[in-house]
């Protein structure tokens, strides 16, 4: 039987060393903890942190981080990638959390929106520096933040596909509402920020409001839907 190893232009791949998978991990822990240091550095200086702000808290030289990320780009990529982690993460549980029959959607509406302002306020200079984007001096072919975006809409398009329960819905009508809901909430939670913190609305407020607009609009169509589609089942007649 002929062996590949005897044939010309077949070697056998080396075998991988130990010492390989223990430098991978060492790197990718270094990544972490140079990622780490760059948010604190945000919280720290404030979106428009600089990179020597970011090496003197990491305690090493921008040539060290450069070999682990090749540019700035690279390196906001990972923080954003790390952001978007807990957007997704935190809306997700929010949407998780909520009850989706018809009567209920306004809940789920408010969740969506309460979970996204709620992480905004909790750590604005980091939300600024991945929406602003101050390291990165060219455009990105591939936009973390939107993403991100995307996977919130994913998730929200199919919770508003159950709460209507029916095959015949269109998706695509689902995904546009959640397009919608997912980019006002963008968008005034842009402006929130913008507002000196003396004149800006609370929270709270925010949410009602979003969750009003939002359920004025879906709640014709969910009411509409739950009358022509009960969700209790019939009782059968007595012959």
């Amino acid at each position: 039987m002929d062996n590949d190893v005897d044939r010309p232009g077949h070697a056998p791949p080396a075998p991988r060393d130990g010492r390989d998978s223990r430098w991978e991990r060492h790197r990718e822990e270094r990544r972490a903890a140079l990622v780490d240091a760059t948010i604190r550095a945000i919280r720290t200086h404030g979106a428009g942190v600089g990179m020597d702000d970011i090496a003197a808290e990491a305690g090493t030289s921008k040539t060290v981080i450069y070999r682990h990320f090749d540019d700035k780009a690279g390196l906001y990529r990972a923080v954003a990638a790390r952001i978007d982690g807990r957007v997704v993460g935190n809306v997700g549980a929010a949407l998780g959390r909520s009850s989706t029959p018809p009567a209920d959607t306004r809940e789920l509406v408010a969740s969506t929106v309460e979970a996204y302002l709620a992480l905004v306020e909790s750590d604005t200079e980091v939300y600024r520096f991945v929406v602003n984007r101050p390291l990165v001096d060219l455009p990105l072919a591939d936009d973390p933040v939107g993403g991100t975006v995307d996977q919130v809409t994913d998730q929200l398009t199919g919770l508003l596909l159950e709460a209507l329960r029916s095959p015949a819905t269109d998706p695509s009508r689902a995904r546009t509402w959640a397009i919608a809901l997912v980019g006002s909430v963008r968008a005034v939670a842009d402006d929130w920020l913008a507002t000196p913190e003396t004149d800006r609305a609370p929270r709270a407020a925010v949410v009602d409001s979003l969750t009003d607009l939002a359920w004025h609009g879906l709640a014709p169509v969910l009411t509409a839907h739950s009358a022509t589609h009960p969700t209790t089942s019939p009782t059968t007649a007595t012959p």
